[in-house]
């Protein structure tokens, strides 16, 4: 059963109605700022036919050597207001400040989580139970030499018949991974191909898996190939990676 048919079961059985929740637009959804810019606009739009509250946090964003996002409340940023209502059909224009002085080597990265504060309405006997929406979005303060400096390599999965692409950023700004596509060196067919957008921040490294179509192969994956990695600016990178016949054993 999908999430949603379970969260109907569960409201079915307590009794509670599922109310419709707001519906909203925020632009831009990446929010860029450079060291000399003290605050950005950003617009938020009620798409729907009730009023909504918005409320916006605000997080360091990191990650872990491998990946993993870290979230830390912070107050470098402050959305003004930082709660807000919004009629139906009606937008806002906000003002996301920073407080912080910015870095002049590193970029900065952030996020800013905006949530529908939910409202339950109903009667005693017919309670509707709002389900809230929340939108996350990264915001970067980017000094002018801060980059990105990307380099990738892939390893078999342990059944030998798929990639694990690993992509490390050594720079000073995030990269992100918009398109992975694996080919045997010098041939012209993509053996497997992974879309979608995976940001890998300053110090971190993401793994990526890939699945690889070779129809009627029978023997682990191996010999010499080719990661052809696009990335969010236009960017194409590619890196020879030899994949070695497994012993076995091993």
């Amino acid at each position: 059963m999908t999430r949603a048919g379970w969260l109907f079961l569960l409201l079915m059985i307590t009794g509670l109605q599922p109310a419709l929740a707001g519906v909203f637009s925020v632009t831009p959804v990446r929010i860029y700022m450079t060291p000399r810019d003290r605050a950005v606009a950003v617009t938020i739009t009620n798409e729907g036919e009730d009023a909504i509250v918005l409320q916006a946090d605000l997080y360091v964003w990191s990650q872990k050597t491998d990946g993993s996002d870290e979230l830390t409340p912070t107050e470098d940023l402050i959305l003004a207001p930082p709660i807000l209502k919004l009629a139906p059909k009606t937008r806002q224009v906000v003002r996301l400040a920073r407080l912080k002085p910015a870095d002049a080597s590193h970029q900065l990265t952030y996020r800013m989580i905006l949530r529908e504060i939910p409202e339950a309405a109903g009667s005693k006997d017919n309670v509707q139970v709002a389900i809230a929406l929340a939108l996350s979005m990264p915001v970067f303060i980017t000094p002018p030499l801060a980059k990105y400096e990307v380099a990738c390599d892939a390893n078999p999965v342990p059944a030998g018949t798929d990639l694990d692409v690993s992509c490390a950023n050594t720079g000073s700004a995030y990269a992100q991974m918009r398109d992975v596509l694996v080919k045997a060196k010098g041939g012209d067919r993509a053996l497997g191909h992974f879309e979608g957008g995976v940001y890998v921040l300053p110090g971190a490294r993401k793994i990526i898996p890939v699945k690889i179509e070779r129809p009627g192969a029978t023997t682990p994956l191996s010999g010499t190939l080719q990661l052809i990695v696009t990335l969010d600016d236009g960017q194409v990178q590619t890196f020879d990676v030899t994949i070695g016949q497994r012993s076995p054993g091993q």
